[in-house]
């Protein structure tokens, strides 16, 4: 089986009570929201990742603030066309920013459609990622190890 690595890097941005989100379409399902983010590109630090993802996603230029953790998962992805399954790893950085400039728009051919602020009571009723809530744990409990302790099966 092949073999892959994805290094990501996301940011939570909370401002007045509101998190900034953005809208990913999904093939054949509803859209789901996600943390603006994504992933390196070779040869690129994920502070820059991070900075450079928000501002394609969002409009929004943001300063990193800190840290908040690695969150790190494997799984087996299916063959593509012609190819075979993958052992998937990816590791995703998660900030904190604030925002420091720019202005809210949607993503134009990108891997979004919008990019709008929630209050953080309503992202649990959204159609969201896993990745949502491992990164507003991360923000919320600020662990020192840095990763957010996965529940028992």
């Amino acid at each position: 089986m092949r073999k892959t690595l994805r290094v990501a890097a996301y940011a939570v941005v909370v401002r007045d009570g509101q998190l900034l989100l953005a809208r990913s379409p999904v093939p054949g399902g509803p859209s789901e929201w996600v943390m603006p983010g994504g992933g390196m590109e070779h040869g690129e630090d994920p502070y820059d990742t991070v900075r450079r993802e928000v501002e394609e996603e969002t409009g929004y230029l943001i300063e990193v603030t800190g840290l908040l953790g690695v969150n790190s998962f494997r799984r087996t992805l299916p063959a593509r066309r012609l190819g075979r399954p993958a052992d998937h790893h990816g590791v995703q950085l998660v900030y904190e920013g604030r925002i420091a400039g720019g202005e809210l728009r949607n993503e134009v051919g990108g891997s979004t459609e919008l990019a709008a602020w929630h209050p953080l009571d309503a992202v649990p009723g959204l159609v969201h990622v896993p990745m949502v809530d491992i990164a507003l744990d991360l923000w919320r409990e600020r662990p020192a190890a840095g990763r957010v302790t996965p529940a028992p099966d």
